[in-house]
């Protein structure tokens, strides 16, 4: 739409000079189109490089780059064509003489622009005079965005959490817990949970959970499914309940509970903050582990700490002598099989009543398998007939197993777990590699032992790295495009120094709001290189052209800045007001792009207001360079044919 509002109010300037209005159409599309072209292919080339993005972040802004692409080549197309005929035939240069309050109303406007324009004409004036000023001013505030970064005062996180109203409540009891036990707390917790005036269903299942795509099942662990009321309906959000549910269940012995929101996916979120220590010995993974949750567990804003594998219940550990067994004449396979039927049940067979079919299992009696004194008595037939006991040949070690055995990169492995609460999961990230240098100064954590972070931690990572390289190639399009349309390298320069003016209001926005750094907040930033280019693009074109009538430096500037003053302000007050209700808005899930409106709104605003003086000066100065810089050539080339 820029590009209509840019062509537009250059019709209207010609109608003013007392055009017809064919005339005026055709003359305004005609000066214009130029810089429409401008402004509408650098919008085009910086979302280019987001469509090609690859991975789980090209995945969810593909379809939107690919969208603002053609809507924006089809305005371009809008601008050139049916905007000029519209105007042609509806517009007219009216006398306004406040007869009705619409017309005093425009009339105020007008006189207000008048005096708002003149003010910022003198302001204009004094930044000629005070370059530096100006210049370092600018700057000054950059760096005062950026250092928003540094002291934390902008987390950074994959995507916002946001207030849908849903949750998972995952419930796991003490390795071994029956079916039966873990279903009789289960209804406890949904007792209480429905007890709750926000909770308006509940799905539960029993025996087996989630988290994010994976699923897992066991006699001790279930899932709990919560749909809230809807937003406005309820008083407290969406992690005020969630925390009242923590503080439900710390009285349950024997209950862990973990919470997570339901994610952008439709599922429950994995767990954002996920570590892996791996390492060749699971005794020294463990106990690093083990330290490492309690670290996190002093971390403000976590909460629900865990790890994936822990000690289980006691378990009876067969050694087997393989010299007596070989001399028995048995196999390990035959010991496994029978211990198998023994304890796990064999097939035998099938049993039919009528047209339904059971199968026949073989196992030892309850009693007996939970009796372990029995365990040597187990016999076998040796293949010359004779029966021999299982404790001729083995001996038994009581232990503990794991409960969960995982590996990565084939070492053992023990993954940390932990939820957020109230906090950037990338702040909790730097705490967490304050710990492990912690750690490794004491020397807790040994040299053979690594570590490395998943879930959020690492998508973050990974989604920042990826969005600042489509940031760094969209700089470039942008300014290679400018060159091959200005046929110069010295122009585009100027219009580039527009883009860290936009950043120092997206860093202060989000700074305000409270918004972190996420996918959808970067998009915005990545956007306004293109939103920010065209106020310079006008003022640059407009001063050009001024110049190239025969006006002055100074006096080209300051011509260019009044007359491109108006359509500045309205195509991006226009953007502005736009964007002002998604910034805004409270609704269910409005927090995932609520960051992308605050900082386009921050860096179109500071890039309004700041390139209206800073490109000015900056111009000169380049204007200076570039003069410098052919005469020291020409001086070069006479030189060089005063020596022939």
């Amino acid at each position: 739409m820029d590009d209509s509002i840019v062509v537009l109010e250059n019709i209207y300037r010609h109608l003013e000079r007392g055009e017809e209005p064919r005339s005026a159409a055709l003359l305004g599309r005609n000066e214009i189109g130029f810089t429409a072209l401008s402004i509408t292919l650098v919008d085009v080339v910086v979302f280019l490089p987001l469509s090609l993005v690859s991975g789980l972040v090209g995945n969810i802004l593909r379809e939107f780059s690919v969208v603002m692409v053609i809507s924006t080549l089809v305005s371009l197309f809008v601008s050139f064509t049916l905007t000029p005929l519209l105007a042609y035939r509806f517009s007219k240069v009216e006398n306004l003489t406040g007869k009705n309050p619409f017309e005093k109303f425009a009339i105020a406007f007008e006189q207000n622009y008048q005096r708002f324009r003149q003010h910022y004409l003198d302001l204009l004036q004094w930044s000629l005079r005070n370059p530096r000023k100006v210049f370092f001013s600018a700057m000054l505030l950059l760096v005062a965005s950026f250092s928003l970064l540094v002291f934390g005062k902008i987390g950074g996180e994959f995507i916002e959490v946001s207030d849908r109203g849903e949750f998972s409540v995952m419930l796991e009891l003490e390795p071994g817990t029956n079916l039966e036990e873990t279903n009789r707390l289960t209804r406890m917790v949904e007792h209480r949970l429905s007890s709750m005036p926000e909770v308006k269903k509940l799905l539960v299942n029993v025996g087996a959970s989630s988290e994010g795509f994976f699923n897992q099942s066991a006699d001790n662990i279930s899932e709990l499914n919560v749909r809230l009321s809807p937003k406005e309906e309820r008083r407290n959000s969406t992690g005020d309940v969630m925390q009242a549910v923590r503080t439900s269940l710390k009285d349950v012995v024997g209950l862990k509970a973990s919470i997570n929101p339901i994610g952008i996916f439709g599922t429950a979120n994995e767990t954002p903050v996920a570590v892996i220590i791996s390492g060749p010995l699971r005794t020294q993974v463990t106990r690093v582990a083990e330290a490492l949750r309690d670290s996190i567990k002093t971390i403000p804003g976590t909460a629900d700490v865990k790890l994936t594998s822990r000690v289980g219940n006691p378990e009876m550990r067969i050694v087997v002598d393989r010299e007596k067994m070989a001399d028995f004449g048995l196999s390990i396979v035959d010991v496994g099989a029978a211990l198998r039927t023994a304890y796990a049940g064999d097939e035998a067979g099938k049993y039919r009543d009528g047209g339904d079919e059971y199968d026949i299992r073989v196992m030892l009696d309850k009693y007996y398998r939970q009796d372990t004194s029995t365990l040597a008595d187990i016999t076998f037939r040796t293949p010359q007939g004779d029966m021999v006991r299982l404790g001729q040949f083995v001996s038994f070690e009581q232990d503990r197993g794991y409960t969960l055995l995982q590996r990565k990169d084939r070492n053992n492995a023990v993954w940390v777990k932990a939820q957020v609460i109230g906090r950037p999961v990338g702040s909790i990230g730097q705490d967490i590699e304050r710990v492990f240098k912690n750690m490794k100064k004491r020397g807790v954590m040994p040299s053979t032992l690594s570590y490395s972070y998943e879930s959020d931690l690492k998508r973050q990572g990974e989604s920042f790295s990826t969005l600042l390289s489509a940031f760094m190639v969209a700089i470039i399009f942008v300014y290679l495009i400018m060159v091959a349309l200005y046929d110069s390298y010295v122009w585009p320069m100027v219009v580039m120094f527009s883009i860290p003016l936009a950043i120092i209001g997206a860093l202060f926005a989000l700074a305000l709001t409270g918004k972190s750094l996420s996918i959808f907040t970067i998009l915005g930033i990545i956007m306004l290189v293109g939103l920010v280019g065209k106020n310079a693009i006008l003022l640059v074109d407009f001063i050009n052209k001024f110049r190239s009538e025969g006006m002055g430096l100074t006096e080209s500037i300051i011509e260019a800045a009044k007359e491109r003053l108006r359509p500045i302000l309205m195509t991006t007050l226009t953007l502005i007001f736009g964007l002002l209700p998604i910034a805004l808005s409270g609704s269910s899930g409005s927090e995932w792009k609520s960051g992308l409106a605050v900082a386009l709104v921050g860096g179109l605003a500071s890039s309004m207001f700041l390139t209206l003086l800073v490109i000015p000066v900056v111009y000169v100065w380049f204007d200076k360079l570039r003069t410098k810089v052919s005469s020291i050539r020409w001086g070069k080339g006479t030189g060089t044919v005063k020596a022939q």
